[in-house]
């Protein structure tokens, strides 16, 4: 029953920009930490980006300052705004949410991913 697709993704030149959007469903949407995690060929998954229930933000060193997390708690959505992007970006973007409990995961749910290609 829960859902999380992502939508977005897609081959942009170096310099350009992307927005990735992803719409969860059968989850309460607003109690739920949201984050984009990046995974790259021969490379471990790291996190992007993450943001909060109540909207505290944070990103990876790579990132800062030309990607932006957002969430749409009226519309279950979390969006990625990339921009100035550079061939190192270029990965498999997928879509988290995740409840804690006393600092202890409780639910942790994925999304299938979207590819992001970076040409230079």
């Amino acid at each position: 029953q829960v859902q999380l697709v992502e939508s977005g993704g897609g081959l942009v030149q170096a310099g350009g920009s992307l927005n990735l959007s992803c719409a969860a469903s059968g989850i309460i949407f607003s109690i739920y930490a949201m984050a984009w995690y990046r995974q790259a060929p021969g490379k471990q998954r790291e996190l992007v980006a993450a943001i909060t229930s109540g909207g505290t933000t944070n990103y990876a060193d790579s990132v800062k300052g030309r990607f932006t997390i957002s969430r749409d708690n009226t519309k279950n959505t979390v969006y990625l705004k990339m921009n100035t992007l550079n061939p190192e970006d270029t990965a498999v973007y997928s879509c988290n949410a995740r409840r804690t409990v006393l600092a202890t995961t409780r639910s942790d749910y994925w999304g299938q991913g979207t590819q992001v290609t970076v040409s230079s």
